[in-house]
């Protein structure tokens, strides 16, 4: 049954599993988790880059009660410490190119006085998850243009040293769920390396199988896990 969110409603009590929100941004990535999702929980696509995927997914939240929403794709993977194949899962999830350039060098908007930059998943829960399929904790980038050279990649990783993955949608989900107060985590199946773009080097289909494999295996710990663990 579905019920339709109110304004300032109250988080109920979790049942024997939450309920799970997985906002991939095209189909073929919710096509790969579909029929391995845990109980409760529900798959949508919500389109390219940060925008698309605050305003869909904020649209869902307000369809329907949830506890916890998962960010979840394929993305780009910084070599040699996220290697193709890997699932990387967010310790911090941050927008990258959310700022200005300056003289000296690129500002984040926080430094302007304004706004978020990163929110931080459950740690406790990210830890027990990626233990379930040997996944790689650190942190994930989101950026509105993909990273295409090897410059744009030792910038990024000058900037933020404790990047493992970038993709385009984790902080626009996660905006989306911090405005409802809820829970938000980020996993990333790595099909590429960040930096020059090689087509021939993807692998994407190898990406989407791991992504499933992973959510085949999420059921036994997000049964136990508590909320405010």
């Amino acid at each position: 049954m579905v019920v339709q969110a109110q304004e300032g409603r109250l988080t109920p009590p979790l049942a024997s599993a939450p309920r799970v929100l997985v906002a991939t941004a095209v189909p073929a990535e919710r096509d790969a988790v579909a029929d391995r999702l845990p109980p409760h929980t529900d798959a949508i696509a919500v389109g390219v880059g940060p925008a698309a995927a605050a305003a869909h997914t904020a649209a869902a939240l307000a369809r329907a009660p949830y506890d916890l929403v998962i960010s979840a794709g394929i993305g780009g993977g910084f070599q040699p410490d996220a290697p193709l194949g890997s699932l990387v899962f967010a310790d911090e999830i941050t927008a990258a190119d959310l700022g200005a350039e300056t003289p000296d060098g690129f500002l984040p908007v926080t430094e302007l006085g304004f706004g978020a930059v990163s929110h931080a998943p459950p740690l406790s829960l990210v830890r027990d998850l990626a233990a379930t399929c040997g996944g790689l904790i650190g942190g994930v980038l989101t950026v509105s243009t993909v990273t295409g050279s090897a410059e744009r990649a030792a910038e990024l990783r000058r900037r933020h040293p404790r990047a493992l993955a970038e993709a385009m949608e984790g902080f626009g989900v996660a905006e989306a769920a911090a405005a409802y107060a809820l829970p938000v985590l980020e996993i990333r199946a790595v099909s590429n390396a960040v930096g020059p773009r090689d087509r021939a080097a993807w692998r994407i289909g190898e990406a989407l199988g791991a992504l499933g494999g992973a959510f085949g295996k999420f059921a036994p710990v997000l049964e136990s896990w508590k909320r405010h663990d």
